[in-house]
């Protein structure tokens, strides 16, 4: 039987290394997932919003969590214990292709970015990091100001470089007038030019 869940900005939705004990649907609310490397340095390995599903990889192969869950925001959750939903899962032919297709996606993703990580120069990361807050949560009701609040060290571990880089960088691309800030918020100004920047091509 679903339940419903709320966790307040800086609560932990999940740990990593704990047992899954259900799939988590995110019914409102901004979600990070990060990761600890063998350094102890968290580095962000997707971020989440409504409609997104958490904790079914875990799930499905009976591992514990590869990454710790924290809300961004006050955010609202459903809650599906693993018996119901594997149930579920049994008897319902297209939800599994429906999980198949996210896992699909998922480690699409995980390509993309592995090889992003490992070939891009980080300012090119960091106007890509930008691009994908963007397209996650989109914009504010100005048309221009990313709808979302990181801090500089969350930005820093999305894109994969020291904190001190991260700051430096958004300060490079406020002198270059791509972006500005409205206090811990970023406003996007030249949207082309961040798009050049991050070299993204159709």
């Amino acid at each position: 039987m679903k339940s419903g869940m709320s966790f307040r900005k800086g609560q932990v939705i999940f740990g990593e290394g704990a047992h899954p004990l259900g799939l988590y649907c995110v019914n409102n609310g901004k979600i990070k997932l990060s990761h600890r490397g063998e350094d102890g340095k968290e580095q962000i390995v997707r971020l989440s919003k409504e409609g997104d599903v958490l904790g079914y990889r875990a799930l499905l192969t009976n591992e514990r969590y590869n990454a710790t869950a924290v809300a961004l925001d006050d955010t609202e959750i459903c809650f599906i214990p693993r018996d119901t939903f594997f149930n579920i899962l049994k008897n319902n032919p297209d939800l599994s292709f429906e999980i198949i297709k996210m896992l699909s996606t998922e480690l699409r993703k995980a390509e993309d970015r592995i090889t992003d990580l490992a070939q891009k120069p980080v300012r090119e990361r960091m106007a890509e990091g930008l691009l994908f807050l963007k397209e996650t949560y989109g914009f504010e009701a100005d048309g221009s100001t990313i709808n979302i609040v990181l801090s500089r060290e969350d930005i820093a571990n999305l894109v994969g470089t020291a904190t001190e880089t991260a700051i430096r960088l958004l300060s490079e691309f406020k002198n270059d007038k791509i972006v500005e800030f409205i206090g811990k918020k970023i406003r996007i100004l030249d949207y082309e030019r961040l798009v050049r920047t991050a070299r993204i091509y159709d």
